[in-house]
């Protein structure tokens, strides 16, 4: 029997080394990549910077702008507040007098300004604005007096005027102790108003008619507003 004929063995592929790819490996893991230089230029320019009215205000009073002070209120009689007490008003009594009673009403003025008190009288025909109304200016010496005095003889319940004075006198301050002094002259306490009966009056039979009795009574009302 023939024997077959033999096959050529088949060739062996090349193979690379495994030591040499292990080392191929670890050198390419080793590499580092290389950085590309930045330069500050382009750093600066990447970076956006914030606008002006991104930016806090600094901390502080700005040097620009003065604090503005506070007001100041002037009051009536050049003070930096109103008057007070016995100031608040212009006159410390007005008084109240018929016509025919100019002399009397001027006599007593002059004892009240004159003493040691030094009050404030106001007398309609020298105190009042020359071409005002007389209505308006008793209305306006009233509200600007701490008292009035009623200076009551004849010629005062004679005259209708006197009369509107008495009543707008009591009307300023119907409840106000002290502030209104009816002063009878000349007059029986028969005579006396029905209109005052509630009030005690100034009997100015004395001496000095009175008018120490109306000094004290004002004075002592100019006390209570201290």
């Amino acid at each position: 029997m023939a024997s077959s004929p033999s096959l050529p063995a088949p060739r062996s592929r090349s193979k690379k080394p495994l030591g040499k790819m292990a080392d191929w490996f670890r050198q390419a893991l080793s590499r580092k990549p290389t950085k590309t230089p930045v330069s500050p230029e382009s750093t600066r320019s990447d970076v956006s910077q914030p606008s002006s009215s991104d930016r806090p205000p600094p901390l502080g009073p700005s040097p620009a702008v003065s604090p503005t002070p506070p007001p100041t209120h002037v009051g009536a009689h050049g003070g930096s507040s109103g008057g007070s007490g016995r100031w608040s008003k212009d006159y410390d009594v007005c008084v109240c007098h018929s016509e025919e009673d100019l002399v009397a009403a001027q006599e007593l003025v002059s004892y009240l300004e004159g003493s040691a008190a030094g009050l404030r009288c106001f007398l309609q025909l020298r105190d009042a604005t020359p071409g005002g109304a007389i209505v308006s200016e008793l209305y306006q010496a009233l509200s600007s007096s701490h008292c009035r005095v009623l200076l009551i003889t004849q010629g005062f319940l004679r005259d209708p005027w006197c009369r509107y004075q008495m009543l707008q006198a009591l009307s300023e301050a119907p409840g106000a102790e002290g502030r209104t002094i009816p002063l009878m002259s000349g007059l029986p306490r028969a005579a006396y108003p029905a209109e005052l009966r509630f009030m005690y009056f100034v009997d100015g039979w004395g001496p000095d008619g009175g008018f120490r009795q109306v000094k004290e009574a004002v004075t002592r009302y100019l006390q209570t507003l201290s």
